[in-house]
């Protein structure tokens, strides 16, 4: 299945290759659970307590770039490549990503565009989440699973990764368009920011999409034409380069992700995205309806 999978499984295929002991070295499942710190939810905590039969825990906290100031930033290739191999994924590993959102999918894209990014294609994510999977009946379980190290190639796509001068550079270019995922109050600036010494708001230009919206009200994804037409109510244009941002890299690959399965051949992500740009950019480059950030 190497090379041929999709971007989305549902939870009726995974649980059949659970259920037919398919998952181990040639299917991993990997639970990419991550919350806000508000939420008060403690993702470790909870895989201990229930996950889906035969995954390993993926932590966004760990397998990042431990000497940025911002949260969770892109790990090296190195370190990317020595993280996955202590999961059991080798380089013709089909690896399913899901998570444990109320919403269905929050952080699991994330990991699906990291994979990708690494130059790792077979990786889909679970569409609706554990929401789908325990919605649908399926079977969950508390016992540890402990795969085996193998080894594991990355070869990172470096043109697919954007910084806060390239972001900066297309403020003067206007060459590529820029979907923020942000909540539209944060995005608006009327509504607060998560993290402390930042204020809402956004990056001049910016398109405002929601990640929510990109999945119906159980949780599952949207079909690919409704999604289509939100690009096109959005103003985001389809054939061209398409930049993503959010508060800090995670809810922005959401964007990613229903590009991709619209037919976009890769969007490329602003990793530091808000809450690197709120903290570095000038005043006249954070557009909000609230408070505005001081001299």
């Amino acid at each position: 299945m190497a090379g041929q999978v999709k971007a989305l499984v549902a939870a009726q295929w995974l649980a059949e290759a659970v259920r037919n002991s398919r998952v181990g070295p040639r299917l991993r499942v990997l639970d990419a659970s991550w919350y806000l710190p508000k939420l008060k939810r403690n993702a470790h905590e909870e895989f201990r307590q229930r996950h889906i039969p035969g995954a390993s825990f993926f932590d966004i906290d760990e397998c990042c770039d431990k000497s940025s100031p911002y949260d969770h930033m892109l790990p090296g290739e190195n370190e990317f490549a020595e993280y996955v191999g202590n999961l059991g994924v080798e380089n013709d590993t089909h690896v399913v990503v899901y998570d444990c959102s109320d919403l269905g999918s929050f952080s699991a894209p994330r990991v699906w565009w990291m994979f990708r990014l690494f130059g790792h294609r077979s990786v889909s994510v679970l569409s609706g989440g554990m929401k789908a999977w325990l919605q649908e009946g399926h079977p969950v379980t508390d016992l540890p699973t402990a795969p085996q190290r193998v080894s594991f190639r990355a070869q990172k796509n470096p043109n697919w990764v954007k910084t806060y001068e390239d972001v900066l550079q297309n403020l003067t270019d206007r060459k590529y368009q820029l979907v923020d995922a942000r909540m539209e109050g944060r995005f608006r600036g009327l509504e607060p920011e998560p993290r402390e010494d930042t204020e809402p708001g956004h990056i001049p230009g910016s398109i405002n999409m929601p990640f929510p919206s990109f999945m119906d009200s159980s949780g599952l994804q949207r079909p690919v034409e409704e999604m289509k037409e939100m690009f096109r109510a959005a103003g985001v244009d389809l054939q061209k380069p398409i930049w993503v941002t959010c508060g800090s890299g995670v809810t922005a690959c959401q964007v990613a992700l229903a590009a991709h399965l619209c037919g976009h051949p890769g969007a490329c992500l602003y990793d530091g995205s808000w809450s690197e740009w709120f903290s570095r950019a000038a005043p006249e480059h954070i557009i909000s309806e609230g408070k505005r950030k001081q001299q």
